[in-house]
């Protein structure tokens, strides 16, 4: 369902600045230069309404968390959810609007040490496969932009992005590390962080896939 276009989304969007990377940098700098403090950068690929990136800013001070959506209404809103609980956490959470295909003008070579992909949109057609982001094609761009030994953390309720996605791990080499076709019910479910999608399915009965992959 295609979101309805925000009243003065513009200018929501300016209000938040002080936690918006506008215009990233071309050719790619240091993310940690978005941030007061140095710590480990972990990146959010589609953060959806953000309830994700808030929650682990606020769980994990020790990280700096850049969070990436592709569309600006939606994007609007996890800035403003971020902004009204900003006083919870340490200055660790930044958002960037743009397409995951232009990471590596963005991110300098490794320089990510966790990116994280939650309920990205399956482009279920067999002819819209390149569009996945667990394609090898994205996936080769995550090599390049995490570090040596860097993690990739993927939830998704459909199945069928989450089979294709061990394919395509297998196809690229990557090693994963933890996988589970249950994920509220698994060892790691104490941790998890939920976003508001996966707590509306989840109430419904909803299985959650997800698997840990290491570069």
């Amino acid at each position: 369902m295609r979101m309805r276009r925000k009243k003065h989304g513009a200018e929501r969007i300016a209000a938040c600045s002080e936690i918006l990377i506008e215009n990233p940098a071309i050719p790619a700098v240091d993310p940690q230069q978005y941030f007061a403090a140095e710590r480990p950068i972990h990146l959010e690929i589609g953060c959806g309404k953000g309830d994700f990136a808030v929650g682990m800013a606020a769980k994990y001070p020790d990280c700096n968390f850049i969070a990436m959506e592709r569309v600006p209404d939606v994007a609007c809103l996890a800035l403003e959810k971020a902004m009204k609980h900003r006083d919870e956490r340490p200055d660790n959470l930044r958002f960037l609007i743009g397409d995951a295909r232009n990471l590596t003008e963005w991110f300098l070579p490794h320089s990510v040490d966790c990116i994280y992909l939650n309920f990205s949109d399956p482009w279920p057609k067999k002819g819209y496969a390149k569009r996945r982001l667990t394609h090898e094609g994205f996936l080769e761009l995550y090599r390049s932009v995490l570090r040596e030994g860097g993690l990739l953390r993927l939830k998704t309720d459909n199945e069928g992005l989450f089979d294709f996605s061990l394919e395509q791990f297998t196809i690229c080499g990557l090693t994963v590390e933890w996988q589970s076709r249950n994920l509220h019910t698994s060892e790691k479910a104490a941790d998890n962080i939920m976003t508001e999608y996966e707590r509306n399915f989840s109430e419904k009965g909803q299985v959650i896939y997800s698997a840990w992959v290491r570069f």
